[in-house]
């Protein structure tokens, strides 16, 4: 597939950068949190944060949450299912899920891939957006370190092409990997988050959320699963 100009490159990471846009009423009306960046690393102003339909809290607590599916847009898809959703969130402690009400997988618009973002909390709805229907996103400058340590944690690969554009590439199961337990920990960790103010310890809690909670916990179910796979293995091996 070819390239897209360079003025229609991303300046996407996936490095976490967050704004808030309403007033800090209570731990769930804080003002959205995105994991994104801005052209120049800098955090986006308030005034151009996604626009999105504002879930106002119920303030009844529980377990239970709502899924809302828009139309990703065209040469979007949505890369997690509402089953998937629910199924990885049931592996967590259930008072982890108490502050969230609703999940919505967002639509792309112009706008929003002029700042393109991953996921964003606000209140107590998660945002997840779409990616490109190939699953790889282009680039217009090579990733920074963190960036490239963060997506290859998940099983996403860097390429640069001869005129200096770089592209990230995923397949079926890393980009849901990177979703499922990075974008969504991460968002999640925000709404958790009822003691930090500032951007950069609210990003360091949720950053640490991610980690804690969805990389390190997907990989030792994936070793538990591994070591269990060899245990029969060797059993058959015996056997025969």
């Amino acid at each position: 597939m070819s390239i897209r100009p360079p003025k229609s490159l991303k300046n996407r990471s996936t490095a976490h950068r967050n704004s808030s846009v309403l007033a800090k009423r209570s731990r769930r009306q804080l003002g959205p949190f995105v994991k994104r960046v801005a052209q120049d690393g800098n955090a986006l102003d308030p005034s151009f944060s996604p626009p999105e339909t504002w879930y106002e809290p119920a303030e009844t607590g529980g377990t239970e949450f709502d899924i809302i599916v828009q139309n990703p847009g065209p040469g979007y898809r949505h890369i997690v299912t509402p089953d998937e959703i629910r199924s990885r969130l049931g592996l967590l402690p259930s008072d982890y899920l108490e502050p969230l009400e609703t999940i919505q997988l967002s639509e792309m618009t112009r706008k929003k891939r002029r700042f393109p973002c991953y996921g964003m909390q606000w209140g107590s709805a998660l945002y997840l957006y779409p990616v490109e229907t190939n699953l790889v996103e282009y680039f217009a400058r090579p990733p920074k370190p963190a960036q490239r340590i963060e997506s290859q944690m998940y099983g996403g690969r860097w390429i640069e092409d001869q005129r200096g554009h770089w592209r990230l590439c995923w397949t079926e199961q890393s980009i849901k990997n990177f979703y499922l337990n990075n974008i969504l920990m991460h968002e999640l960790g925000h709404l958790l988050d009822d003691r930090n103010t500032s951007y950069t310890d609210r990003e360091r809690y949720a950053e640490w959320f991610a980690l804690e909670y969805g990389y390190k916990s997907a990989h030792q179910k994936n070793l538990a699963a591994c070591s269990r796979k060899q245990v029969r293995r060797r059993h058959h091996s015996r056997q025969s």
